[in-house]
């Protein structure tokens, strides 16, 4: 077969990036042709790989999504394909793969005005596309949140759709070295090993709210925030959480970390994953957190926050987000030693009994057609 994957931009490290590089590596191992529509591609492209660089025009992120809808259009219909797989959410998919959360139920909390927007109407409209009653796109979800969102405000026939299992790589799992790496890790870094080690990883410092995160480890008693050091990993600019960081006094014990490839020994030598999402459609961190043994404290609104309570591996902060619930629980995780063992060994439990491995193999099958798992 002959598949076209359509995705707006490809960059190391993007959550979004990642899962659809599994899949379309997966489909490629099965023999199958893979051709992808971009606007724009950072790092390695993987052999085999046709990479179709789509012109950029329009001055907003929403007028250059329709023209490079548009163009794709053009070409597919030059150059057609068996299926053709999205996403970003358009018109005319085959199937889409539903990274993000639902753009209507973001909208109805909004005012009157926002919705008059072009970028609104936009966003909207190619998102109806995906899912009204008279498309037939398949849809790739994440969590049964996406599936009750979808279906509450397109009316979409429940059949369309498809709960992936997650989709971490199995070196995120806690085996006999991880003690050991976690330790290296530590020393490379000059980390003292009595320290509590807090980890927060993922693109985009405002939505996954490393703001918040710093604010509970100042917000600690003294004596608990010397012993306190912060790593945060991801694509973005650190600078303005630098600066805020040195308003609240903590800037020594804080580290910015650009997206890396070795993100299993950060999870190795952390005591504690924070993640206090503004908007998280999954989290794929959650579950490599959980199953690299780490305990977890995530805000509800984080698509894949339920792994957390089914393991009994953490907390789930209520919504709407309060600082001081965060705080306490940090606060909490640090003096609570008994606690944060039983945490501790409750990931490493769900870990190993739960499927949490094979999002590109399930995905692959959706695609080809092999819906032998229904």
């Amino acid at each position: 077969m002959q598949l076209a994957f359509c995705i707006y931009k490809y960059f190391p490290f993007g959550g979004l990036q990642r899962d659809f590089l599994q899949i379309a590596k997966a489909c490629q191992n099965r023999g199958h042709n893979v051709r992808v529509y971009v606007m724009d591609w950072q790092g390695d492209v993987p052999c085999g790989f046709d990479i179709i660089l789509v012109p950029k025009k329009g001055l907003s992120n929403h007028s250059r999504n329709q023209s490079y809808y548009h163009w794709v259009k053009d070409h597919l219909q030059v150059n057609p394909v068996d299926c053709v797989v999205g996403f970003n959410k358009m018109p005319d998919l085959d199937v889409y793969f539903a990274g993000d959360t639902c753009y209507a139920e973001k909208v109805s909390q909004k005012g009157f005005l926002y919705k008059l927007s072009k970028r609104c109407k936009h966003y909207l409209a190619f998102e109806d596309a995906v899912f009204n009653q008279h498309s037939q796109t398949k849809v790739m979800v994440l969590t049964k949140q996406q599936i009750s969102d979808f279906e509450r405000h397109y009316h979409t026939d429940p059949s369309r759709f498809y709960l992936l299992p997650p989709g971490i790589a199995q070196d995120r799992q806690y085996n006999y070295e991880s003690l050991a790496k976690g330790k290296q890790f530590r020393q490379a870094n000059q980390i003292d090993e009595h320290n509590f080690v807090i980890v927060q990883i993922g693109s985009d410092f405002k939505r996954k709210g490393v703001d918040r995160s710093l604010t509970a480890i100042a917000a600690l008693p003294c004596d608990l925030k010397q012993k306190v050091t912060f790593l945060v990993v991801g694509q973005d600019n650190p600078e303005a959480y630098q600066k805020l960081a040195k308003q609240l006094g903590i800037e020594y014990q804080v580290r910015f970390f650009a997206g890396r490839n070795d993100i299993p020994d950060f999870l190795f030598a952390a005591n504690l994953l924070l993640h206090p999402a503004r908007q998280e459609a999954a989290g794929m961190v959650l579950i490599e957190g959980l199953a690299a043994g780490v305990p977890v404290i995530v805000s509800s609104i984080s698509g894949y926050a339920y792994h957390i309570d089914d393991a009994n591996a953490g907390v789930i902060l209520a919504e709407p987000f309060v600082q001081a619930d965060l705080n306490q629980a940090v606060q909490n995780a640090i003096t609570d030693h008994d606690q944060l063992l039983a945490w501790h060994n409750n990931a490493i439990h769900y870990g190993k009994t739960t499927d949490l491995y094979h999002l590109a193999h399930r995905a692959a099958d959706i695609i080809l057609g092999c819906d032998h798992y229904e």
